[in-house]
């Protein structure tokens, strides 16, 4: 890779130019045990009539209006001499402090930190994450201005940020609020290991107990981390943390500047299957660095921490980074072949069994995204930015080499947008699609409108065959009954009905209780048991309660395949399907003559 070209996130080009003094942060985190801490900030001097003090209603990577806010309490605001200054609430994220004189500002409160699973803040006995969009107030005439951090902390703590460190023990410093609010710290009782990968510094700090094998885990961060170079020519990073919450519950990730949080139940590590969901997480984290970080839509630039931000291109941002996550990891040596495929499949089938997606557009669920709530409704109308991002991400993947006659890919497009739009400027659609014409030598204008901006179903079949592969149920495969509905657990309350399946076609709707099953009584355990009594085919009589009251349906019943969905090479593949597989994912052919995996030492 080339050297690392320096990249400071800012809050704008517009930026005053005048030198402030730096706005100074503390936090007393010695009584931590009922999640409390004491926060004090200190901005430099204003000669405005007020100071306008905010804390975020959103934090970076959840597009989700959040009452953040609501964790503050006793807030206070004085002088350099200590004088009490008049305040007011004026919005849900917002304080404003009255002024009659130039004058700095002293803003404390009480931070209430329990939001674990939201990766906002947490603190406790034994550590405290500090993400700063739930944590630390800034106020937007100094947002631009320098910050340092101080915590105060119990003796036994250790303090980790991808933050420059301070000149003290749990001290940190940085360009901006930007920087802060994207640099979450971690500090406590923690396992911390040191690496190296292509030059540049990681860490890796694990807080809490769980059956995880911290050595394996930096060996295959290591791995991961050399990798960057298949699709970037730099880095936007000279030290990297992987932070990593082993706990209770709690699960997710949040990608940041410089850093990553992930969670992840504390059991969750020695499976295959369970390492596998870690190290996945691991790599879509680690290539937000680059794609969110360090160029991203013109939606979201710059951060607006007080509103929401729509784009019709979060699923390049979000889906698009799924897409690359598992290829990394394939190049690296972390995933078989036959795990990657075993992945891809579940995502195929995924989307075959999710009926929104015949609904929505990519691009209209890119913009609707901070008003998505998931649940039935978005299974039968909606489209995931994730999931059909990622296949999305590999239709134009394919359309990119098979134009380029396996010169170029979706990687180019990547290694463009870093390029060519990094921060603080963003990138349009107009310029997504000037690069595609740029790596393929034609318009992308008709593809945009059929794949982004419609709704689609893509034809894997052909597609998969370009690359010597094709989906299978398997030789044992046969057709299953078919209801259409999934029960809550343990229950016969339908918390799913998919739209034109069987269920749906006779009346019967979410939230409806089975009964009985052509008059006989039926229960959650042997309902599945039950059904496959039936053919494909055959009427039944459902007898349930819809509103409260009894009824009876008579159902058509619909037909599936059994099995899992499954990607196998084709027979007798060719040497140009062999070659497109290994311009799409690097790789050399995994399978043997008979079109098995290799074995794997």
């Amino acid at each position: 890779m080339k050297p690392v070209v320096p990249f400071i996130l800012t809050f704008s080009a517009l930026a005053c130019a005048n030198a402030f003094a730096d706005v100074d942060y503390s936090i007393d985190l010695t009584s931590p045990e009922h999640h409390l801490a004491k926060v004090q900030v200190t901005f430099p001097e204003t000669t405005a009539d007020s100071l306008v003090v905010n804390l975020p209603v959103w934090r970076t990577g959840k597009y989700q209006v959040l009452p953040l806010a609501d964790a503050v309490r006793s807030f206070t605001a004085t002088d350099a001499n200590g004088q009490v200054l008049p305040w007011s609430r004026t919005a849900s994220g917002e304080w404003t402090v009255a002024l009659t004189e130039p004058a700095s500002v002293t803003v404390n409160y009480q931070l209430y930190a329990n939001k674990l699973g939201q990766r906002v803040n947490h603190i406790d006995a034994s550590h405290a994450f500090l993400d700063a969009s739930g944590t630390f107030v800034y106020s937007p005439e100094f947002r631009n201005e320098a910050v340092n951090v101080s915590l105060k902390v119990p003796s036994s703590w250790k303090s980790y940020s991808g933050m420059d460190s301070g000149s003290k023990a749990h001290s940190f410093t940085a360009a901006n609020y930007d920087i802060l609010v994207d640099s979450p710290i971690e500090t406590g009782v923690s396992k911390h290991r040191e690496f190296s990968a292509d030059g540049r510094q990681y860490e890796l700090v694990v807080w809490g107990e769980g059956n995880y094998d911290i050595d394996q885990m930096v060996t295959d961060l290591t791995k991961l981390s050399g990798q960057a170079e298949v699709i970037w020519d730099d880095y936007p990073f000279e030290r990297y943390v992987y932070m990593v919450h082993a706990t209770s519950g709690a699960r997710g990730a949040t990608e940041h500047l410089n850093s990553t949080i992930i969670q992840r139940p504390r059991f969750s590590y020695r499976e295959r299957a369970d390492y596998l969901g870690f190290i996945k997480t691991a790599s879509h984290e680690f290539i937000h660095t680059w794609n969110v970080k360090a160029y991203r839509p013109d939606g979201l630039v710059p951060y607006n921490y007080q509103d929401e931000e729509i784009t019709e291109l979060l699923w390049i941002a979000e889906g698009s980074t799924s897409y690359f996550q598992s290829q990394l990891l394939l190049r690296a040596g972390v995933m078989t072949a036959k795990e990657f495929f075993e992945d891809l499949a579940k995502r195929v089938a995924q989307s075959q069994k999710t009926p929104g997606r015949e609904i929505q557009s990519i691009a209209s669920a890119s913009a609707n995204q901070w008003a998505s709530s998931g649940g039935d409704y978005a299974v039968n109308h909606s489209t995931n930015i994730y999931s059909e991002g990622y296949l999305t991400s590999l239709a134009l993947d394919f359309s990119l080499i098979e134009a380029t006659d396996l010169k170029g890919s979706y990687r180019d497009v990547h290694r463009k947008l870093y390029n060519e739009h990094r921060l603080p400027a963003g990138f349009t659609i107009a310029d997504v699609k000037a690069i595609l014409a740029d790596v393929s030598g034609k318009s992308y204008e008709s593809w945009w409108q059929q794949y982004v901006n419609s709704p689609v179903s893509l034809d894997f079949d052909a597609m998969l065959a370009q690359a010597g592969l094709e989906l299978t149920y398997g030789k044992d495969a046969k057709v299953e009954v078919f209801t259409g509905v999934t029960l809550k657990s343990g229950s016969l309350v339908l918390s799913h009905v998919l739209r034109n399946g069987p269920a749906w076609n006779a009346g019967i709707v979410l939230a409806d209780e089975i009964v009985a099953i052509n008059g006989l009584k039926v229960t959650a355990e042997g309902f599945a048991s039950r059904i496959n009594d039936f053919k494909p085919g055959d009427s039944i009589k459902v007898t349930l309660f819809s509103n409260d009251k009894l009824k009876d349906v008579e159902l058509k019943l619909g037909e599936k395949q059994s099995g899992k969905l499954a990607i196998k090479a084709v027979k007798k593949p060719s040497r140009a399907q062999k070659a497109f597989f290994k311009a799409w994912l690097g790789v050399d052919w995994p399978f043997d003559k008979d079109g098995q995996f290799k074995s794997v030492k």
